[in-house]
């Protein structure tokens, strides 16, 4: 008797300018290599790939000039190995489906003009995210190729959260508070699940503070509000994005710059945040800085106040609060940053042990503290994997 051949799902992750891909064998799931492009578009631009113990496989710097460039490389370099790791299927993230497709679902021809459809809710996102997948479908056409939305984590808020106060015909055209970073934050909760049996009766604040960041509130075991809205452009103050705004801002740079609406989106998702305050986005460059740098200074200060204005609005909203996690490049890895975060806010409970913060323990509060802070490494791809397989499962009961 033969042994079942190992089938495997890719993982897609499709950023604003990079391309993240993970080969994970199917049953049981289990990673095999991982591999990222950064800074598509820019003649810096690399490659790196390695396998599950972390052994470099790829290396290399090169211009890739946009996210089609990107995802042929990707694709032909598994195209070489198809033959040792055939595909069953490939999960895509992807940020934005309008108001009806929020949960993982496979992606049809219908789909993918829904999305083209709703390309105004994410300008910066689905265009790219769409060309990945024609991309892997042209290569893989025999393949599952699976949706899985950034907005699927929050499809139950409550509808005074979800709402926007302006008539019903916007709604109607899919114009409500989506939330982004779901697929992180259902795998934080799926960590936490496991360490907790009664998760559900918890207040708890996600933050996924990255260079785009946003927190989640979570009551009830499922996402009760979140800082980002219709747009990965609102909420805390990120890297190149602007965070809230007063509307009037926005009124003000229509009619006094005559900005286009291109010009406009440009200006709030790629020249505002930190970028804007001090002419750098990157965390770890801006605390370099600090020392002589006014600018930089001013916006790491920024970047603080509002997350740590958002952890108080977002605690009152629920009633109360149990738990606060970190996660995202700069949650997981800067302690001075949640260290500032977390400062004065001892009046809702928080008190962090700061030789626990400097180590980057998964608990960084102190044993008195009445609120839990930990800090839990995100993982989309994995949780994209998962979900795939809900899909296939699914499929096969049908």
């Amino acid at each position: 008797m033969t042994d079942k051949p190992d089938t495997y799902i890719l993982a897609v992750n499709c950023g604003s300018s990079s391309l993240k891909f993970c080969l994970y064998r199917s049953a049981p799931i289990q990673i095999e290599f991982s591999g990222a492009i950064s800074t598509i578009g820019a003649h810096n631009s690399q490659l790196e790939i390695k396998d599950s113990a972390f052994n470099i496989l790829e290396n290399r710097v090169a211009h890739f000039n946009d996210m089609d460039a990107a995802a042929n490389v990707i694709v032909d370099w598994l195209k070489n190995r198809q033959l040792r790791y055939p595909l069953v299927a490939i999960g895509h993230r992807i940020v934005q489906g309008g108001p009806e497709h929020r949960q993982p679902e496979k992606i049809t021809d219908e789909l993918l003009q829904t999305l083209r459809r709703y390309i105004y809710l994410a300008p910066n996102h689905l265009p790219d995210e769409i060309k990945v997948i024609r991309a892997f479908q042209s290569a893989y056409p025999d393949t599952a190729q699976i949706a899985c939305f950034d907005t699927s984590f929050h499809r139950d808020m409550p509808s005074y959260v979800q709402n926007y106060p302006l008539p019903a015909e916007y709604k109607d055209k899919g114009l409500m508070k989506y939330g982004f970073h779901g697929i992180s934050y259902q795998y934080i909760m799926q960590k936490l699940a496991d360490e907790y049996s009664a998760l559900a009766a918890k207040k708890i604040i996600i933050a996924h503070l990255g260079n785009g960041a946003s927190m989640a509130a979570v009551k009830n075991g499922s996402s009760f509000d979140t800082t980002m809205g219709m747009s990965p452009i609102g909420g805390l103050v990120m890297g190149t994005r602007s965070g809230d705004l007063d509307p009037g801002v926005l009124l003000y740079l229509l009619n006094q710059y005559q900005l286009s609406p291109a010009e406009l989106d440009d200006l709030l998702s790629k020249h505002s945040g930190l970028k804007a305050i001090s002419g750098v986005s990157d965390m770890q460059e801006l605390l370099d800085m600090e020392p002589d740098d006014v600018r930089a200074k001013e916006a790491l200060t920024t970047f603080c106040y509002s997350a740590k204005k958002f952890i108080g609005m977002l605690a009152a909203a629920m009633g109360g609060l149990d738990m606060l996690v970190f996660t995202g490049g700069i949650g997981e890895n800067s302690s001075v940053i949640r260290d500032r975060i977390c400062r004065d806010l001892d009046f809702i409970g928080i008190d962090i042990d700061k030789e626990k913060n400097l180590e980057n323990t998964p608990l960084i509060s102190k044993q008195t503290s009445r609120v839990s802070v930990r800090v839990i490494k995100t993982n989309e791809e994995l949780m994209i994997a998962n979900l795939v397989v809900g899909v296939l499962d699914q499929a096969v009961k049908n």
